[in-house]
C-alpha cells in the first residue's frame, strides 16, 4: 500500500460508510474476507518468528519499514478473516508518519461493532494486532 491522499478520520470513515451498507452480517464477514485476498504479497522470507503476532488465535505476520519519515507496514494471516482485518488495519496506518498513527486509535472497529461480532480469540487477536501497530510506530516516534 502506498502513500494514502486521505487522511486517517477520511479512510476510517470510509471503512464505516462501506460496511453500513452491508446490513447483514454474514455479508459484513465476506467483505472482510475478500479484503484479506488483497494480503497475499506477503514475502514468504517476512513469515518469521520476530514478526510473528503473539495472542492471536491464527498466525499473523506484520512486517514494517520507515521511508521518507512513513511507516509502512505488510502484513499476512494463515487465516481468511484474519488476513482481512490485517488489511483494514493496513487502510488505516500504512503509509503514515508515528506521530499520526500513534494520535488515531483504530475508532472503525467500534462503529462497526467489529469486537462484538468477533469471537473473543479473534477479538484479542484483533486487539494484538493494533497493539503491535501502535508499539512499531511508537519505536519509530523519534
Amino acid at each position: 500500500m502506498g502513500v494514502s491522499t486521505q487522511s486517517i478520520g477520511e479512510v476510517q470513515q470510509e471503512i464505516v460508510d462501506t460496511f453500513s451498507f452491508l446490513e447483514e452480517w454474514t455479508d459484513r464477514y465476506q467483505h472482510i474476507i475478500d479484503l484479506g485476498r488483497e494480503t497475499d504479497n506477503f514475502p514468504e522470507e517476512l513469515k518469521v518468528e520476530s514478526n510473528l503476532i503473539a495472542g492471536c488465535q491464527s498466525q499473523v505476520w506484520i512486517s514494517s519499514k520507515m521511508e521518507d519519515g512513513r511507516l509502512f507496514f505488510q502484513a499476512t494471516s494463515d487465516s481468511a478473516i484474519v488476513k482481512g482485518l490485517v488489511y483494514l488495519l493496513l487502510m488505516v496506518y500504512s503509509g503514515r508518519e508515528p506521530k499520526e498513527i500513534l494520535n488515531t486509535p483504530p475508532s472503525f472497529i467500534k462503529e462497526i461493532s467489529l469486537s462484538e461480532h468477533l469471537s473473543p480469540t479473534r477479538s484479542n487477536g484483533l486487539a494484538s494486532m493494533v497493539s503491535t501497530i501502535m508499539q512499531i510506530a511508537s519505536g519509530q516516534n523519534s
